[in-house]
């Protein structure tokens, strides 16, 4: 994030203690963040998609808002909480899309053709959000890996630092994420293709 790590926890900490001006404050810091964050996750979304980064950065925010009993710790924190709106945003956006235009019937992808993609479908972000939540319910760390990486943008470095691990550890947790996921997003596509 572009504003001092100080100033953003500052704020963190006040919004936790229920000072509601402090989100004010807060979302100019880490708008642009936020900005990019909505902008990763659009390019990966279908050429038509009729979201737009703007409004995905506003949902999240009204979602952050809403999130009351948050006890914020640091940066790191927010970011997870609003890589994970914002895919959580994306998801149920394209399930509507999905269930309307093809009668709720998602279609399965493999990983690495949602990575080289870059303009996923409705579907194959549907199937990719089931499988991370199976992955999920084994292991949370690497869930959360490979959504900041995935779905987030971030880099191995920015992982690393989200994650508090080390760059290599990110690197080996993201290998194996990877390979288990398009293990599990091939045997979705036998399963129902």
């Amino acid at each position: 994030m572009s504003a001092a790590p100080t100033k953003v926890t500052t704020l963190l900490s006040e919004l936790s203690q229920g000072n509601e001006q402090a989100l004010a404050e807060l979302m100019p810091l880490v708008y642009a963040e936020l900005r990019r964050l909505a902008g990763y996750y659009l390019r990966r979304e279908r050429g038509d998609h009729t979201l737009q980064a703007t409004a995905l950065v506003h949902e999240a925010y009204l979602r952050l808002v809403n999130q009351k009993d948050a006890r914020w710790e640091n940066k790191e924190q927010f970011v997870r909480v609003a890589s994970q709106l914002m895919r959580r945003i994306l998801v149920d956006y394209s399930r509507g899309h999905h269930a309307a235009k093809r009668g709720g019937q998602a279609g399965k992808v493999f990983l690495k053709e949602a990575l080289v993609a870059g303009k996923g479908k409705a579907a194959e972000v549907v199937a990719l959000d089931d499988a991370l939540n199976r992955l999920a319910e084994l292991d949370a760390q690497q869930a959360r890996l490979v959504e900041l990486r995935f779905f987030g943008g971030l880099s191995i470095e920015e992982t690393a630092e989200v994650l508090a691990m080390s760059p290599a550890t990110v690197k080996r947790h993201w290998n194996v994420a990877k390979a288990w996921l398009a293990r599990e997003l091939r045997s979705d596509q036998q399963q129902y293709g």
